[in-house]
């Protein structure tokens, strides 16, 4: 990510007179998400997608209607008896990490009816988290 990252800031550097400014405050004055919150907003779109049945569901995700003060939840089979173990690749997978992120974000874009709708609403939730670097 690192390496990508890098290599895009040099891109932005280019545009809006931004020669001067570190990576972080060229997307803060460009108005666009690094790559990594890119990754993230497409991982939750695309699971936005396999509830509402426009793309293929990927085995074991299932989607649940808790009551209705959590909404839409998505849940991934446990892997009962490995708390406390190293991670695994399945930790990274796609799978994963795209139900953590769906689970996180609130009711109001979880339960949009309209692609458009989701991405309107995403966008002003991420809008709240500041953008920072490691």
């Amino acid at each position: 990510i690192i390496c990508v990252e890098g290599e895009s800031s040099g891109i932005n550097a280019e545009y809006g007179g931004c020669q001067e400014m570190n990576y972080w405050e060229r997307l803060q004055h460009l108005k666009i998400l690094s790559l990594q919150r890119r990754r993230e907003r497409y991982m939750i779109i695309h699971l936005w997608k396999m509830y509402r049945g426009l793309v293929p569901k990927l085995p074991g995700i299932i989607f649940t209607r808790e009551e209705e003060r959590q909404g839409v939840k998505a849940n991934l089979p446990s892997n009962e008896g490995k708390a406390g173990r190293i991670k695994t690749p399945r930790d990274d997978s796609f799978s994963m990490r795209a139900v953590q992120l769906f689970d996180r974000m609130p009711i109001n874009v979880r339960t949009t009816t309209t692609i458009n709708s989701l991405k309107i609403e995403l966008g002003n939730f991420l809008a709240t988290i500041p953008t920072t670097h490691l």
